[in-house]
């Protein structure tokens, strides 16, 4: 049994909202708040690759904490990329930019899926070392470990890079479902041990990337998905930090993924979080979800969409949801303004908390 160390944060809003308590002021992080819209990012990584970055523990404490210092936001997420426990594993793949994630020999085949290598703590040395780092760095901030859920993995791994309709992936599931579920399976262990991996190194939450679930019926999210989820939530629940889970797309999905154990649901822009409670159900927190281009419409967009999300977050809490965190509906994108960002942060801190 993995033993986990937790850092004392009583006052960290981020944790409060994320466990049923009140906080302090409206917690605010942003996914991919650290990265290509920040000029000190840009300045750091000139001549440097993705991989080499998240290998890199001084890299990553450094990407980490950028964001934490320009726009005060509530928590920090990892710097890391959703492949990066496949890499370590020993999986032949790179991150092309303007591309994405591309691996050099799919996944189509059973014996294929029996090749696949296993995740053993030591190869993602470096990643926990950058956790270590960060907690001696990050004070009363709380740390977000993450990792890519099974079914994302797997899309790209039988893809053999990113895809629009994932069709070699649908194919496999409905044309060879124990294949499948092999997959699924070696995945969910690699998932796993990348999680407690991060844990045992001191992260304060953890959020699991479901990044194309979207692309999934209910039916098939279902039989092909959702116990594979299901498992990486339960193995880490004695960790006792929230576990948030997140999707792009997934608003038919929403009651399913809010079954899988997470402790927080993130929502994107397309459902309206007084809407998302009535398919999550209550007893969770909500995360979410600001369109990322209303970061382009101008200040008076920013604070009425801002506003509008606070107020259906605050009716979603007297609906039976336990706390509300501000979110985008999914990443910053590169050409967002940074003072765009630490400005809507400061309008997110100006607003009350809902009181669960």
């Amino acid at each position: 049994m993995t033993t986990y160390t937790r850092r004392r944060l009583t006052d960290a809003p981020f944790l409060a909202a994320a466990t049923g308590a009140t906080p302090s002021r409206r917690p605010v992080w942003f996914m991919r708040q650290a990265g290509r819209s920040l000029p000190e990012y840009r300045e750091l990584r000139k001549g440097i690759g993705m991989l080499q970055s998240c290998f890199d523990p001084e890299l990553v404490c450094e990407i980490t904490m950028q964001p934490i210092r320009r726009h005060d936001v509530d928590a920090a997420i990892l710097f890391s990329d959703i492949v990066v426990p496949l890499k370590a594993a020993g999986i032949d793949l790179d991150i092309v930019p303007g591309v994405g994630p591309v691996v050099a020999a799919p996944v189509r085949t059973s014996a294929d899926v029996r090749a696949l290598p296993r995740l053993r703590p030591e190869d993602v040395g470096a990643v926990t070392e950058g956790v270590r780092l960060l907690t001696a760095a990050l004070g009363d901030t709380p740390l977000i470990g993450f990792a890519g859920a099974p079914f994302t993995l797997a899309s790209y791994l039988v893809e053999g890079g990113p895809s629009k309709h994932h069709e070699r992936t649908k194919a496999m599931m409905h044309a060879d479902p124990q294949t499948w579920h092999e997959l699924l399976g070696a995945l969910t262990d690699i998932t796993i041990a990348f999680l407690q991996a991060q844990l045992a190194a001191g992260v304060d939450a953890m959020q699991l990337f479901d990044s194309w679930a979207g692309a999934l019926s209910l039916a098939d999210y279902r039989t092909f998905v959702l116990p594979h989820s299901e498992r990486v939530f339960a193995e880490l629940a004695d960790a006792g930090v929230p576990r948030i889970h997140f999707g792009v797309g997934t608003g038919e999905l929403l009651g399913a993924m809010g079954e899988a154990g997470a402790d927080v649901v993130g929502v994107d822009w397309r459902v309206p979080l007084n809407e998302a409670v009535r398919r999550v159900g209550p007893g969770k927190a909500l995360q979410g979800n600001l369109d990322p281009a209303v970061l382009f419409a101008g200040a008076a967009a920013i604070e009425s969409e801002v506003r509008r999300i606070c107020r259906e977050a605050d009716e979603a809490v007297t609906l039976g949801a336990t706390g509300h965190i501000f979110n985008l509906g999914h990443g910053v994108m590169p050409e967002t303004d940074p003072g765009v960002i630490t400005a809507t942060v400061e309008l997110i801190h100006s607003l009350p908390a809902p009181t669960a």
